[in-house]
């Protein structure tokens, strides 16, 4: 039976969450013009919160979007016997000229997040996209990097595929 080893907890969590929404808070001075979007499924907890934070912080009135990017997956047709389940895509703001916040859980390979670029840019022409992610794993498959970290984890790509 393979051991589960704690990552983070919900206290680190909340920090982790806080020192981000003060890096973007830092980069972004101008929160009029930045969309926050959290990536479905994880992703949407994590915006909401980074989102909700902003607000509190900056005394602003932001509404996070939700990005579902299943048909922009190329895995999808190969992995799959059937089409993925979609879920929601609800993106309540013009993403044109915005710097848009993108949110996920995890970064590993960098697929999903170069699926979540093309899905944005059907639908508009943010003037920036930055990458906020929980935990970086490495290993990138595609020349991605994140502008936010909660932590990195170092592990070589064979031992996470066991």
């Amino acid at each position: 039976m393979k051991q589960v080893q704690l990552i983070m907890d919900s206290h680190a969590l909340d920090l982790t969450i806080t020192r981000i929404t003060h890096q973007i808070i830092e980069h972004n001075r101008d929160l009029s013009k930045v969309g926050i979007v959290g990536m479905q499924t994880r992703g949407v907890f994590l915006a909401e919160r980074i989102n909700k934070k902003i607000n509190e912080m900056e005394k602003v009135n932001l509404t996070p979007g939700v990005l579902d990017v299943s048909f922009y997956r190329d895995d999808y047709r190969r992995a799959l016997k059937k089409p993925p389940r979609i879920k929601i895509t609800d993106i309540p703001f013009d993403i044109n000229g915005l710097s848009v916040i993108l949110v996920d859980d995890v970064l590993f390979t960098g697929r999903t997040v170069r699926a979540a670029l093309d899905a944005l840019m059907d639908l508009g022409r943010p003037k920036t996209i930055q990458l906020a992610v929980i935990i970086d794993r490495g290993n990138r498959e595609l020349p991605i990097q994140p502008d936010y970290v909660g932590t990195t984890l170092s592990l070589r790509r064979h031992a996470l595929l066991r």
